[in-house]
């Protein structure tokens, strides 16, 4: 790749075309979200966030059922006992586990944030921008690959796709608590200002003619993934300055949104160790 200058983001100031993020303020009829499952609460209670408070089943105290009354107590969040029945009926992601945590709406950031954060981690930008992925399931696969592989950021758009809910909290293993998701309405406008910033845009197309592990992914960088069914949009992969592609051996021609992803954003970790 040729160099590109990246813009180190300064916290307190913004460009004059920084970009507007929604931030909905009800995400379920209450105005609250809900993370479910044992290990999605501990990774919660152990980022800080603010908790409403703590549902467990009743008679489940025994195992890390414990640990998280133990830190819910240590926080001074409610904790409230229901039965098996009421439980159930307010699982989303049918595997509570026995428990449930009652949130505010999952805080967006802008993506100044996200830049922002490289600047703070003294590294180039690495972000992922999924071009509406509509399977909560795998949204939550990419943010927990994402957050592992040290991306700094995740951006997803508004419409039609996927957003942060009880279900990708609980797919993500409580990744979703440890790395920043920007909701933004124009994926094209992000990508613009991205490149603004310094930023070359990766997108991932099976009709192109270059292997992701040939394609230099070094340097300040955003991957796209596009689309289950679709791929990427037309215009978003117009604005896009380079693809790659997975090869396909076998009788199947695609493989699942999360797992492609999980292939191109770790060649990208090697080739930027």
């Amino acid at each position: 790749m040729k160099e590109k200058n990246y813009k180190k983001m300064s916290k307190t100031v913004h460009s004059e075309k920084a970009l507007t993020i929604n931030n909905p303020k009800s995400q379920s009829k209450l105005g609250q979200d809900q993370v479910e499952g044992r290990n999605s609460v501990i990774e919660l209670l152990q980022s800080g966030r603010d908790i409403n408070k703590i549902i467990i089943q009743t008679g489940e105290k025994h195992g890390s059922i414990n640990k998280i009354i133990a830190m819910a107590k240590e926080r001074k969040i409610l904790i409230t006992e229901v039965s098996k029945e009421k439980i159930n009926q307010m699982a989303e992601t049918g595997n509570h586990q026995g428990v449930i945590a009652i949130v505010p709406p999952f805080d967006y950031v802008e993506v100044e944030d996200i830049l922002f954060e490289a600047t703070t981690r003294q590294e180039e930008p690495f972000v992922v921008i999924l071009d509406c992925i509509e399977d909560v399931h795998n949204l939550g696969s990419i943010i927990r690959t994402a957050e592992t592989a040290g991306a700094h950021g995740i951006i997803i758009p508004k419409r039609r796709a996927a957003s942060v809910n009880a279900t990708v909290n609980k797919v993500s293993a409580g990744a979703v608590e440890h790395i920043k998701i920007a909701r933004v309405n124009n994926l094209v406008e992000t990508i613009k200002y991205l490149k603004q910033q310094g930023l070359w845009i990766c997108g991932t197309d099976m009709d192109t003619k270059t292997y992701y592990y040939d394609q230099d992914l070094k340097g300040p960088l955003a991957i796209v993934i596009g689309s289950e069914g679709f791929g990427m949009s037309r215009l978003v992969k117009e604005n896009c300055d380079f693809l790659v592609k997975i090869p396909m051996k076998g009788k199947i021609t695609s493989l699942n949104a999360s797992v492609s992803a999980g292939i191109v954003i770790y060649e990208a970790v090697k080739q930027r160790t």
